[in-house]
């Protein structure tokens, strides 16, 4: 049959684009107020967050965002006295269809990658943003390298 043959392996993986980034995971009291107050400093430091993830405990929260310009949300942060800390993530957009996870997990898999957590979500119907943690970042980014693109 013509035009038909092996899938890229884009389209294998539905992976479209990988990229490095630097998530702030920042620390909370957890009682009211204290979400909305970082984010009113975000936005008069006038942060764009991309990501975010809240996870809690009884006495803190924990506020995982990806965020640019990273300088303003590093000096608003050090400026506002929150106890904060910087890890490198990998942030990949896939095609939103069922396996898309599973096929960038696998391929870690197969790569001796672990990933410690992942969050994401998707806004329409064609792409989904994964945020991952991994445990080797530099193996993480050799196995995903043939998807990666600098935007």
């Amino acid at each position: 049959m013509e035009g038909v043959g092996p899938r890229s392996q884009t389209e294998q993986t539905g992976l479209s684009i990988m990229t490095e980034a630097t998530q702030f995971c920042v620390a909370l009291e957890n009682k009211p107020g204290t979400l909305a107050a970082l984010c009113h400093v975000l936005r008069r430091a006038d942060v764009d967050v991309q990501a975010l993830f809240v996870s809690n405990d009884e006495e803190f929260c924990w506020v995982n965002m990806v965020a640019v310009p990273m300088d303003a949300v590093e000096r608003m942060l050090c400026d506002g006295g929150y106890h904060f800390f910087t890890e490198k993530v990998l942030t990949v957009r896939t095609q939103n269809r069922p396996g898309a996870l599973e096929a960038v997990a696998a391929r870690l898999a197969d790569n001796g990658v672990n990933i410690n957590y992942v969050y994401g979500s998707s806004m329409d119907a064609s792409e989904f943003t994964l945020v991952l943690n991994v445990s080797d970042h530099d193996a993480a980014v050799r196995t995903l390298g043939a998807d990666r693109q600098t935007v």
